[in-house]
């Protein structure tokens, strides 16, 4: 079984559905209301661990029954919990989502344990981060710990994926530890100040990016599909189309699932066009991940290769 390491953030996924989203001091009555596990990087764990991956984690929570269920939930998966802390200094991080009738959504994160994520906790686990094959973050922690964790993975040669949300502006010394960057149109546009809107601006942005040193970009576009770029290949993959109900966990679900394809060694269009197909089952049901798919539900779906 290959091995993928995630570095990242545990939160509790508070959900209101709603008509519209609210406007500043608008006060709407909303419909349903669900409480499921979320945070970036336990979505993208879940979703590598879904598609057969050997996972390990390494985040903080609180000391907090949201803590207690995000564990429980993360173990269900399979999941190597041993490297999560528990932290009596903030509680467990807790998203407050509402999620419009189109499936688009509005989210508050309060990152709580999240944002005392360190270089410890990954130097503590330094031997497991060498030994996995692709190490995984994104920015609901720490950029150091992000940045430690992607220093060891490359010091032994490993493939490093970083996705590149919430979206801010990243050091040219951080992005030359990544080899594969996978950011959305927003994301790609605080990093490189470029508005992508088709192939030609993405091909730019990307172009901007593997001047920073990133040897591979790969830009999510919705349901467009995701444009890759990378040596000798560009191109944009499409997806296959879907009734949108919740886009909450899509590029998460892209990022874990290409990093466990990747770590299956399967070559980088088929890695991304599986990833694309499981993003795209994603955002037809609510929730983070009660919305992940299993590497059998993609087969049945036709979406891998």
């Amino acid at each position: 079984m290959k091995k993928v390491c995630v570095v990242g953030s545990i939160n509790t996924d508070m959900v209101v559905r709603a008509k519209t989203i609210p406007r500043p001091g608008e006060t709407l009555l909303g419909e349903q209301f669900v409480v499921v596990q979320g945070g970036k990087g336990a979505n993208q764990a879940v979703a590598a661990a879904r598609q057969g991956a050997d996972v390990l984690f390494i985040s903080r929570v609180g000391c907090d029954s949201f803590a207690e269920n995000a564990l429980r939930s993360l173990q269900n998966d399979g999941i190597n919990i041993e490297f999560v802390k528990k932290d009596e200094r903030a509680p467990t991080g807790v998203a407050l989502i509402t999620l419009s009738a189109e499936g688009e959504n509005a989210i508050v994160v309060a990152p709580g344990a999240n944002s005392l994520v360190s270089v410890e906790d990954v130097t503590r686990a330094r031997e497991l981060v060498a030994a996995s094959d692709v190490v995984l973050a994104q920015l609901e922690v720490p950029l150091a710990a992000v940045e430690a964790a992607f220093k060891i993975a490359r010091a032994a040669g490993k493939t490093t994926i970083l996705n590149p949300a919430p979206a801010q502006t990243l050091s040219d010394e951080l992005l030359s530890q990544v080899l594969i960057l996978t950011p959305n149109e927003t994301e790609v546009e605080v990093l490189t100040g470029i508005k992508v809107t088709a192939a030609e601006s993405a091909k730019a942005a990307a172009l901007s990016l593997h001047a920073r040193g990133v040897k591979t970009v790969i830009i999510t576009l919705g349901e467009k599909g995701a444009f890759v770029s990378s040596e000798g290949t560009s191109e944009l993959v499409p997806t296959r189309r879907a009734k949108v109900v919740d886009t909450t966990a899509a590029g998460d679900v892209f990022s874990g699932v290409l990093a466990a394809a990747l770590a299956e060694d399967l070559d980088l269009l088929t890695a991304v066009r599986r990833a694309c197909g499981a993003a795209s089952l994603s955002v037809e049901k609510l929730g983070a991940q009660t919305s992940i798919p299993y590497a059998d539900t993609l087969k049945k779906r036709d979406t891998v290769p």
